[in-house]
Parts: C-alpha cells; sequence; structure tokens
C-alpha cells in the first residue's frame, strides 16, 4: 500500500518521458548525485554523450574516480530504470528530469537542481509564486500557532507553501495553507516508497490532493538524517523567500535560510521569546540583519517587489493592482494596517472577550454558539492573529487589529 495515500496506479508512459528515462539512468547510478550529475552534463555535453562516453572520458571531469566511472559505466543500464518506473507508476508517482517543461523554472537556476524530481500530486505554473516556511520540529504551541497561522495567510493570499512535512512548524505551516485552501508542496528526505514523519499520513494525501509531495530520491530510499539537509536546498529552490518560524543555533531551517541568502531569496523570521532555546536562531537571524523580522502578512508582501504589490491587499495597495487568491482582509484600514474579515461567529466570539484571558467555557455561557461552532471561530481567530492561547487553556486578546467589532 502507498504510505502517502492510496493513488492511481499509472502506465509506464504516463510516469516518465523519454528524456526522463535517459537522466534516469545516470541518477540511479550509485554516487551520482545533484553536483556530479551537473558537472557530467556541463563537461561532457549533453546526456547522451554522458550515457555513451568511455569510463577513461568520465574519469576527466572532477569528482569523478577511475572506481566511480566504472561502476557508471557498468550500472547506466535501462534495467534499473524499468524498474524504478514501475514502482512509481504502482504509487501513483510521476518523475520529470531537469529537461521537462515541467520541471520548476525557480528550481533549475540554482547551483545544484535536483537531475530529477519525484512527483505525488501536481506542479502548476502558480506554484512559482511560492513561499517556504521552516523552523524547529520541537516547537512551542506559540511557534506551530504562527506557522498555521502564516501558512493560512500565505495561502489565502496566492502563494503555495513550501516545507518538509517535518513535525512541529513544518507541518502546521502545511495545515494553514491547506485550511485557506491554498496550494502547499511537502519535499521529502526519503524516497515516496516512504512516508517520514510516519503519522502524518493523512496530512500527506491532503498535500497530494492540494499540491504535490517532491523528492530528489530514488523510491526505495528510507528516511536518514543524512539526507534531509540536501532536501532544504530545494525549498529554498523553490520559493520566492524563507520565512523561519523558531529555529535553535544549530538548525535546519537555518541552513535552509542560508541557502535562501545564496540563491537571492529573500529572507524573514518571527521573533520569538528570549528566554525559548527554540527561539534563539530566529532572534539572531533578525539582530544581525539576515532576517527581516515579520509580525504580518504585509511584512512579507512588501519586500516581494511586483509579486508582493499584486497579493497585496486593496487597502495596503494604492495602485490598486489586482488581488490574486482570496485575502482574509477587509477594505477598510485602522492605523494602516487592514482589518481581518470575520465570519459571524468570529465576530460574536471576539465581543465576548474582554482585557482579561478566558476558558474555552466561558464563549459557551450564553448558549448563542455550540461549543464545536467556539472552537471553530476561536481557531479561526488565530489564524487572523487576533487572538491568542495561553497557559491553561485560556484565550486572550493579540495585535491593534484586534479590536472588537462594532
Amino acid at each position: 500500500m502507498c504510505p502517502l495515500g492510496t493513488g492511481r496506479i499509472m502506465s509506464e508512459s504516463s510516469v516518465a518521458s523519454e528524456l526522463c528515462r535517459k537522466y534516469l539512468r545516470l541518477h540511479l547510478c550509485n554516487g551520482i548525485g545533484a553536483v556530479r550529475f551537473g558537472a557530467l552534463l556541463r563537461e561532457i555535453g549533453d546526456i547522451d554523450r554522458v550515457l555513451t562516453a568511455a569510463p577513461r572520458e568520465l574519469t576527466r571531469v572532477k569528482g569523478i574516480s577511475e572506481k566511480l566511472a566504472a561502476s557508471v559505466a557498468r550500472d547506466r543500464d535501462e534495467a534499473a530504470v524499468e524498474r524504478e518506473i514501475a514502482l512509481a507508476g504502482e504509487h501513483g508517482v510521476r518523475i520529470i528530469c531537469l529537461a521537462d517543461d515541467e520541471y520548476p523554472i525557480a528550481l533549475k537556476r540554482i547551483d545544484d537542481p535536483p537531475p530529477c524530481l519525484y512527483v505525488k500530486g501536481t506542479l502548476q505554473r502558480e506554484d512559482a509564486i511560492a513561499l517556504g516556511v521552516v523552523g524547529s520540529r520541537h516547537s512551542s504551541r506559540y511557534g506551530a500557532e504562527q506557522a498555521e497561522r502564516f501558512g493560512a495567510l500565505l495561502g489565502g493570499a496566492g502563494f503555495t507553501v513550501a516545507s518538509g512535512m517535518a513535525r512541529g512548524i513544518d507541518t502546521a505551516a502545511h495545515r494553514g495553507a491547506l485550511s485557506a485552501g491554498g496550494r502547499t508542496i511537502a519535499v521529502l528526505g526519503c524516497g515516496l516508497c516512504h512516508l517520514y514523519p510516519p503519522e502524518s499520513t493523512e496530512l500527506a494525501r491532503r498535500i497530494a490532493a492540494s499540491g504535490a509531495i517532491l523528492s530528489e530520491l530514488p523510491m526505495n530510499i528510507a528516511p536518514d538524517s543524512k539526507n534531509f539537509p540536501p532536501r532544504n536546498r530545494i525549498i529554498a529552490g523553490l520559493s520566492l523567500g524563507i520565512l523561519v518560524v523558531e529555529a535553535a543555533r544549530r538548525s535546519g531551517a537555518l541552513i535552509t535560510a542560508r541557502l535562501a541568502n545564496e540563491y537571492n531569496r529573500e529572507v524573514f523570521a518571527i521573533p520569538g521569546r528570549i528566554d525559548m532555546i527554540t527561539a534563539e536562531g530566529c532572534n539572531e537571524l533578525i539582530k544581525t540583519g539576515g532576517a527581516k523580522l515579520v509580525t504580518k502578512l504585509e511584512d512579507v508582501l512588501q519586500e516581494l517587489g511586483e509579486t508582493g504589490e499584486a497579493l497585496m491587499p486593496a487597502s495596503s495597495n494604492p495602485a490598486g493592482t489586482k488581488c490574486q487568491g482570496s485575502l482574509p482582509f477587509d477594505s477598510k484600514a485602522v492605523e494602516g494596517r487592514p482589518l481581518v474579515s470575520l465570519t459571524p461567529q468570529e465576530a460574536h466570539t471576539l465581543r465576548i472577550l474582554g482585557p482579561e484571558a478566558l476558558p474555552i467555557e466561558a464563549f459557551c455561557d450564553g448558549g448563542e454558539l455550540a461549543p464545536s461552532q467556539v472552537a471553530a471561530a476561536l481557531t479561526g481567530l488565530q489564524l487572523k492573529g487576533m487572538v491568542r492561547r495561553v497557559k491553561g487553556d485560556l484565550y486572550e486578546r493579540t495585535g491593534p487589529g484586534a479590536a472588537a467589532p462594532s
């Protein structure tokens, strides 16, 4: 059974193009990663010349030893490709290569793009407007809430949210994007015969239905810690920028931020509590100027030039540029900030909430809303940054946009 959810078994012809099959012959050779693959193409020529080159010619390429050249000459056959394509087809996975039209253009332009991408779901043109959201696997409640909040705001604004589907911040960001009806892409550090973390089956199914799950690794490669840092470059390469939500000083999220800087992408960070280890990396990024401090969606949009202007809420966009996607903002503004558009249930819940934090039971006392409606309203208000949950499952107001509606 496919760990990424049930999928239609695909015919071999629909799994990979003829050109991709050639790329797979080299991609599946032991010892040939993205860097060596790229070097072989640059030094020897196109993929056809690489596949027919003698071992002596292969050794002229930097990083290709005689032993590796002999291994490549022996392994670059069709048998492994046929097995890989059959396995991908069984799992409803397509494989695309650098030369395929569907391959993401932004990713193609990094120094070491994956020669082949395994895709569960769909890649679309609008995925070019992507923002990566990354952070700690051991996130605090605050971090998870902010990741889900920004995932929803970005997804609702028309961004594709890219992350790694890890526990903690990644999972929250994906869920936020999905809750807003947005697209999201998960990049895994294992082959798509596997799922990591294993408890994410339902989330993976939803992501594949509303975006894509990607990997550069052959189908049967099991989860391994050494494969997670390389996948960070894919998240950075796919994105216009990276938003870091909670990261310790030694964190994979900071690797992603560093790579984003190298790729000339924008880097953003949400400030965290000064007494939290998992916020030290974010706070240091902001302190040293390595990331722009973010507290609201507009902080991101303002740094993205024309793309950000096109996605800016109408009240924050004097030029009147048409916004793409559904933005959760009203047309009015208070103190330069757009008001959040509330559902009737959210507005009722917010009116009850005064200056003091309240437990969830307090919102049900009047009997106007069922407990399930109150829970949904509080979740919506958290995603919109107007309410936060504090110690003891109490809820309190947050931010200047949280004035009670009249």
